[in-house]
């Protein structure tokens, strides 16, 4: 599904009067979970999920193939754990 079809989905299901209204609440809910998730807060939607992040330690590795060799420094990664209603909503389906 593109970005489009989801906004109009959107439209459909929140009965914007337009889809420049529906444009605009996928845009501001992806930019204030995305705000959390940078001030390293969780975003909690029951029934949903939950939105977080994860701190990732250094770790190497060795290119397949070769000999060379990796580095990959450590970081804070975004991560979602699925809500039970959502997950047997998509089980039933």
């Amino acid at each position: 599904m593109t970005k489009a079809e989801f906004v109009e989905m959107v439209q459909k299901n929140g009965e914007f009067e337009s889809k420049a209204a529906a444009e605009r609440a996928v845009k501001a809910f992806i930019e204030s979970v995305t705000e959390a998730l940078v001030k390293k807060d969780s975003v909690s939607l029951v029934g949903f999920g939950t939105f977080s992040t994860v701190e990732v330690a250094e770790k190497s590795g060795t290119v397949p193939g070769t000999n060379k060799t990796y580095k990959k420094a450590a970081h804070t990664a975004p991560k979602f754990k699925i809500g039970k209603t959502l997950k047997d909503a998509v089980a039933q389906a």
